[in-house]
């Protein structure tokens, strides 16, 4: 084998508490993470020349501070059988937008090389070598729903095979993580909302209604941009059940009952904002670890 095909998909967050900071500046928090149809697409393929290439439509990319470089400097300091290698990635999720673009595509690297090179790492040391890249790089291996815990590394996989339409808009800005974090910090507010349970509840009974009303992120607090409240209202009017910013944002998405629903949606709302039409994504494939 020469040459492999990935898809990596983006992610929203159902439900999203930050619980207390970690000394080495972590956060712990408490999620649900729901993978959506939204995805990039990645080759890797073995190259007679040594180190990696990285060709992507991402202008000015700097190699040394890419995650995918980052993961195969870590991986062939542990595998020695692996060559240089060539990575063609077509960006559709955007970045800096709280739908995990950067980790789900470093997750695939991870998965393509492990099939590539035929490394035949175990879940858990893929994982590992996921973790001590990033911390929403974990529940990227996953292709459903699933609950992370800790700093995102610990995983309890949901069952459930609910597919539900999903709009996602983008604002004409980002939200810097670290930031953002550092403004849940500050936040006088400390009561713990948990939502878990009933988006759980929602996900296995493919019951739309209970995820849409039990949809919670903390750092929603932590931001008052006009432009995101009008967003929020924009997609209430067109038949939207539940919104919420996802991850650190900046992306807003809506929940509908129908697909009719979300395609108008759709339709009336791409003229206006960078818009994305997708379905939940919750295969029940095992995961190719």
């Amino acid at each position: 084998m020469d040459r492999v095909y990935l898809k990596a998909r983006a992610k929203i967050n159902l439900c999203l508490e930050v619980l207390d900071k970690l000394e080495n500046n972590y956060h712990n928090i408490k999620s649900v993470f729901q993978k959506i149809s939204l995805y990039d697409e990645m080759y890797i393929e073995k190259n007679s020349k040594d180190g990696i290439e990285i060709q992507t439509d991402v202008d000015n990319l700097k190699l040394d501070e890419n995650i995918i470089y980052v993961a195969y400097l870590k991986l062939k300091n542990q595998y020695k059988n692996i060559s240089g290698v060539k990575v063609i990635l077509k960006k559709n999720i955007p970045m800096q937008a709280g739908l995990a673009g950067g980790s789900t595509d470093c997750a695939s690297f991870i998965l393509g090389m492990n099939k590539l090179f035929e490394l035949n790492m175990t879940k858990e040391k893929i994982e590992e070598i996921g973790k001590s890249i990033g911390a929403d790089v974990v529940p990227c291996f996953y292709n459903s729903a699933v609950i992370a815990e800790g700093i995102g590394d610990k995983i309890t996989k949901i069952e459930t095979n609910f597919k539900y339409y999903i709009i996602v808009i983008k604002p004409d800005m980002t939200c810097s993580t670290k930031d953002m974090y550092e403004k849940i910090d500050k936040l006088e507010e400390k009561n713990i909302i948990d939502k878990t349970k009933e988006i759980v509840c929602g996900l296995q009974e493919n019951n739309v209604e209970t995820i849409a009303k039990n949809l919670y992120n903390k750092f929603e607090k932590a931001i008052s941009e006009e432009e995101l409240l009008k967003i929020k209202k924009e997609l209430l009017a067109n038949l939207s059940i539940g919104t919420l910013m996802t991850g650190s944002g900046s992306c807003i998405y809506g929940i509908f009952r129908k697909k009719e629903d979300a395609k108008k949606a759709y339709n009336n709302l791409k003229g206006k904002y960078e818009t994305y039409l997708c379905l939940a994504y919750n295969s029940k494939r095992e995961e190719k670890f």
